[in-house]
């Protein structure tokens, strides 16, 4: 099929979804987003709807098709028509089902794709790794990131393997993954992509006596790489990490966009203390040019609040939601439940703020008041609480958070009045100057428990306030004209909402 024309990335909130997670497939999803979701979304990060041998559609074996158990490309294109689309790319990693793995099996040092993975044991001097070797590299499971491979001629190697068995890491140094990466890139980009999520970014890169993660100068030369690939079509570049935020803030310097994944733990902290100085501080010091997160398909990063938060904090912070949350358990998050990342919690949102409507009204109008432009992952969306069927039944710690919404589902849930007041504001959000990236935030503590959050149009003309007792977690939303009329958008009150 021809390539398929897509939007622009436009200034409106995101929705985060799988394929069939709203609806059975992208048709049924598409019908959601026709019949509930008008104005309430700008745009829709397509979670990896390519077939894929694992891990949620992140072992990706093909990416020139659409699963069919999704859809098809035509379903793409009727959502490219009227949303602007994220669609993944894992630079670091694909399929060991994949064409070009069963190549390498099969032929071994003969296949055309023998380069496409880092052999293990040419990328270590001999005599190393050494168990230093070993404990220096970032991961995320407690082993080295390392599988064997047997192959056809009977021969055994171990390659690069940082998460699960399904997900072989690439070699981004050689020829053959750089033409890899040009090919699929400009194949997603000429069916639909306005944004690439270069998932797992921070990994790709491996280099001896480093921990392997977000590699200096290498990392930049990878990045400019791809931004070569995607800047000639007006694609924009999303390297997704989970990290200290001084890490992240780097891709700001270099005037990318980045994401904000501290911002729901310290909204979590600031509505179980009901403090405000430690939310005031981040919204003061956060870039425009950035996507923010309550929630995602993976757990609530706990690491990427490192430094913003003390440890005290932190620790204050899981100890609540443990409490407090709803049905949030320490074991959900464990080895018991497939978790092997311990810097991560798994559940909803509205659940770790004890499913209570007024609290999660808060936290997604700190999340719209914030610098950047939001998304809003599925559940989220629907104030979704905690999925403890789904998690028993698949002993899988994320799939609390993961739940499979059917059409009627959907047809029930945006009726409930947390969810339309949810709307209201988003529509709010999408329609109103006051939140353009190139405007203005003013951010002031009215006391220890006060904040108020201002947003002001690049011309000065619209403006948008947020004032919020995180206490009480009493708040009034309020637009301004450039007559200085004040007309209230929304309150805490739900009873009051149009």
């Amino acid at each position: 099929m021809r390539g398929i024309k897509k939007m622009k990335l436009t200034n409106k909130a995101m929705l985060i979804t799988y394929p069939d997670s709203l609806g059975n497939n992208i048709k049924e999803l598409q019908s959601v987003l026709a019949n509930h979701l008008k104005g309430v979304i700008g745009g829709v990060h397509l979670l990896p709807f390519f077939p894929s041998s694992g891990d949620r559609g992140f072992a990706p074996m093909d990416y020139t098709k659409v699963d069919e158990k999704f859809g098809n490309w035509d379903d793409v294109q009727e959502l490219a028509k009227s949303y602007y689309l994220m669609f993944d790319f894992m630079v670091n990693h694909i399929s060991k089902k994949s064409k070009y793995f069963k190549d390498f099996q099969q032929n071994h040092n003969a296949s055309a794709y023998r380069d496409l993975f880092i052999h293990w044991d040419e990328f270590w001097p001999k005599g190393r790794p050494t168990q230093e070797d070993i404990d220096l590299i970032y991961k995320r499971k407690p082993k080295a990131p390392v599988q064997e491979v047997k192959f056809a001629d009977e021969q055994t190697e171990k390659v690069w393997n940082t998460f699960g068995e399904d997900q072989i890491d690439l070699d981004v140094t050689k020829q053959v993954t750089k033409d890899f990466i040009k090919q699929t890139l400009n194949f997603l980009m000429d069916h639909g992509a306005s944004i690439i999520r270069l998932d797992a970014f921070a990994y790709a890169v491996k280099k001896l006596g480093t921990n392997d993660f977000f590699v200096e100068p290498e990392i930049w030369d990878l990045l400019n790489e791809i931004n070569q690939i995607t800047a000639p079509k007006a694609t924009t570049l999303l390297p997704e990490i989970h990290e200290n935020y001084h890490i992240v803030r780097k891709l700001t310097d270099h005037n990318y966009f980045s994401y904000d994944f501290a911002l729901p733990i310290v909204t979590l902290y600031s509505l179980y203390s009901g403090k405000s100085n430690r939310l005031a501080d981040w919204l003061r010091q956060s870039p425009m040019k950035q996507f923010t997160t309550l929630d995602t398909h993976d757990g609530i990063g706990v690491v990427d609040a490192k430094d913003i938060l003390t440890d005290d904090e932190l620790d204050y912070t899981k100890a609540e939601m443990y409490k407090v949350g709803a049905n949030v358990k320490k074991v959900y998050s464990s080895t018991a439940y497939h978790n092997l990342d311990v810097y991560q919690i798994n559940t909803t949102y509205y659940s770790a703020l004890g499913d209570n409507d007024q609290a999660y009204l808060l936290a997604r109008a700190i999340q719209i008041f914030a610098p950047g432009i939001p998304q809003i992952y599925y559940v989220g969306l629907l104030a979704g609480k905690n999925d403890l069927e789904l998690l028993e039944k698949t002993k899988e710690g994320r799939n609390i958070n993961r739940h499979y919404y059917s059409l009627d589902e959907v047809d029930q849930e945006v009726q409930r009045p947390v969810v339309q007041a949810l709307f209201k504001l988003l529509k709010f959000r999408n329609a109103s100057p006051a939140f353009d990236l190139d405007g203005q935030i003013k951010v002031s503590q009215q006391s220890e428990t006060e904040i108020k959050v201002t947003r002001q149009s690049a011309n000065g003309k619209a403006k948008a306030a947020l004032t919020a007792n995180l206490k009480s977690q009493e708040f009034n939303i309020d637009q301004i004209t450039a007559d200085g009329k004040t007309t209230r958008v929304l309150t805490s009150n739900l009873s009051l909402v149009d």
